[in-house]
């Protein structure tokens, strides 16, 4: 039995990477996170070939995806290092699985709208999850109101901050198809911005690059380094520098990403 010429269940782990992770998943500008290309694409197909194993569907690997992403921000809410080393695993785990979901997909090809809005669901639910996860962090656990109202409502801004800046692309892929234009191609030149100065200050960005602190996986390694300075500062004083911090810079990244889309081909018909 044959599903588009190759066998239910992988023989090999070169012919799931074969099916599973052509040159055009590979080899994406953006929507490979870093960890993906480092070496989570290496370890992915093992993952795969033990759930083709089983008859969870594509959408089911991206359900567990999801429930390890609640569970990355549930893991902060354990206090001191434990809670963060926690999470910096989860994190890793989660984008493991989300690695797998996209292999199973294309091994038993079954690409679906559900499971694109499925994935969406898992990124924004858990990098908006996290963000709250550290105001409350921050605050310390359990709450006492209405003293830790400060920590909590820095949280949830930061959290608000961070979603819309992540549907900013989104809502340029909504744009281009409600003005009947073609979809993007995931080219890296797509996203360079046409006025010289926007597109010197995006590259200048580069070496400074706090735009990309805001996915899962970078706000869980910030926890935990938090975490292990804070083993020499005052109780909670380190989790409240870095939500602190976070905030403001995450505002100047989301002002900078209206600006460079603005400024870009991608909304220009």
């Amino acid at each position: 039995m044959t599903i588009d010429a190759h066998p239910v269940r992988p023989e090999t782990i070169a012919q799931l990477r074969a099916v599973s992770q052509p040159p055009e998943v590979r080899l994406r500008a953006n929507a490979e996170h870093w960890t993906a290309s480092l070496y989570l694409r290496n370890l992915s197909p093992y993952l795969t070939w033990l759930l083709l194993k089983t008859s969870i569907s594509a959408n089911g690997v991206t359900g567990l995806m999801i429930l390890v992403g609640w569970a990355t921000a549930a893991a902060l809410l354990i206090p001191g290092v434990v809670g963060a080393a926690l999470a910096l695993v989860l994190g890793q785990l989660q984008m493991l699985v989300d690695c797998s979901d996209g292999e199973v997909a294309r091994w038993r090809s079954s690409h679906s709208p559900a499971g694109v809005f499925l994935d969406k669901v898992g990124h924004y639910t858990t990098e908006a999850l996290i963000p709250i996860a550290l105001g409350l962090r921050a605050a310390g656990w359990p709450l006492e109101f209405p003293g830790d109202y400060a920590w909590t409502t820095v949280g949830f801004a930061l959290a608000l901050v961070i979603v819309l800046n992540k549907a900013l692309n989104d809502m340029v892929h909504v744009a281009r198809a409600n003005a009947g234009l073609e979809k993007l191609s995931d080219r890296k030149g797509e996203a360079e911005p046409s006025q010289r100065l926007v597109a010197r200050l995006r590259r200048a960005a580069r070496f400074v690059p706090f735009h990309r602190l805001y996915h899962s996986v970078e706000l869980t390694m910030l926890a935990f380094a938090t975490s292990i300075v804070g083993l020499f500062l005052p109780p909670l004083s380190a989790d409240r520098i870095l939500v602190l911090a976070l905030l403001p810079l995450a505002v100047l990244a989301l002002i900078g990403h209206f600006v460079a889309i603005m400024a870009s081909k991608r909304v220009r018909a």
